[in-house]
């Protein structure tokens, strides 16, 4: 009997290994922040909830730096990490992301490839990208996107049957090609037993003189083997960061998403656009936050309690109850029904008891004394 096509393996390659100089950082690009995380480590959230079973990621630039702080990351998925010495393109990354995943006898599964700059990526659109591809067994499926300025992009190039049948380079296209508003995101879904003979066969005859990951398209159509896509309603959402103002657009499009689901399971927002939450902090029912609070790292709240007007609170925790108002505390603890604040400043280690009340110009010395 057939095996399901749904029951296939699916792994996953994430291209992590450029440099990033468009950020002007030391930092790696992948290790950037936003809303309290690594970038890459929402990419690989994303692949955890669709069943991958395992990820290899491709590391470069600093890859040491990369490896430890991603695995101390909670990600959800088996890691793998695997290093491009010499960056010669997307599509050696990829060949060499291949070699971090387990041996597979039968070659059956399939292989998600998409770069670890893209934190919007939501795990629905993923999962319809992984989804469509088995449904019609193809080759190659790709996550496409509509722009009304697709400069800088890749252009998808149709064939007969409206198959995709090779991406170009925006560096390499045609007048004609460049006029293509369907642009490639960079983020694929291959059968693997296709995917590494495919590799094989690219040459870096291009403006770039590099492999490209984009040219397998072209290789799978020419042997005859069929390759779909699947068309994002959103562009944004597949965008990748490659500079400091690109980062500050997906932090404020990942706060919007933050603030809508703090608002959706019972938390009252103020002023939604002047309230700052990572995706790493815990708020509780009936909580109510007003203009100017900004919670960052492991910071939990607890249910009932009033947050604000301008408090900063860093890996703290918040009891039941409580009132904190124009106060900034990191690594602290406020107990249940208490009030601090206002102007209170609550210095690492600072335990205020339940049932506190503080007065303006708190000195937390006195709640650890």
């Amino acid at each position: 009997m057939t095996e399901p096509v749904s029951d296939r393996p699916l792994y996953a390659v994430v291209l992590a290994a450029g440099e990033g100089s468009r950020m002007k950082s030391e930092r790696p690009k992948p290790l950037h922040r936003l809303c309290g995380k690594p970038m890459l480590a929402y990419v690989l959230e994303s692949l955890a909830n669709c069943r991958v079973e395992r990820a290899a990621i491709v590391v470069g630039h600093k890859g040491e730096w990369v490896t430890k702080k991603i695995a101390e990351e909670n990600v959800g998925v088996r890691l793998e990490f695997v290093e491009q010495a010499v960056q010669r393109g997307t599509g050696d990354a990829a060949l060499i992301g291949l070699s971090g995943l387990p041996d597979d006898p039968n070659d059956d599964g399939d292989v998600i490839v998409l770069p670890g700059d893209t934190p919007l990526l939501t795990a629905a659109t993923i999962g319809r990208l992984v989804d469509q591809h088995r449904r019609t067994d193809v080759a190659a499926t790709v996550l496409t996107a509509v722009m009304e300025d697709p400069t800088g992009y890749g252009r998808v190039v149709r064939g007969k049957n409206n198959r995709v049948v090779r991406i170009v380079e925006h560096g390499d296209a045609t007048e004609e090609q460049r006029a293509i508003a369907e642009i490639n995101t960079s983020i694929y879904c291959f059968k693997r037993s296709l995917l590494a003979p495919a590799l094989r066969r690219l040459n870096p005859d291009n403006a770039q003189g590099e492999y490209y990951l984009t040219d397998v398209v072209s290789v799978l159509a020419e042997a005859g083997h069929a390759v779909d896509s699947v068309v994002t309603p959103s562009a944004a959402e597949a965008s990748g960061v490659n500079d400091r103002l690109q980062l500050s657009l997906a932090e404020a499009e990942m706060r919007r998403r933050t603030n809508e689901a703090l608002l959706r399971s019972g938390v009252t927002m103020v002023d939604p656009s002047s309230t700052f939450v990572d995706t790493t902090v815990r708020v509780g029912r009936d909580v109510t936050l007003f203009p100017g609070v900004m919670l960052q790292g492991s910071t939990v709240v607890g249910d009932g309690s009033e947050l604000g007007p301008n408090t900063r609170l860093v890996d703290c925790t918040v009891g039941a109850n409580s009132v904190v108002e124009q106060t900034s505390a990191r690594r602290a603890a406020i107990g249940n029904e208490a009030h601090v604040g206002p102007y209170a400043h609550l210095a690492p280690g600072t335990e205020v008891a339940s049932g506190t009340t503080t007065g303006p110009f708190y000195n937390s010395a006195a709640a650890t004394a």
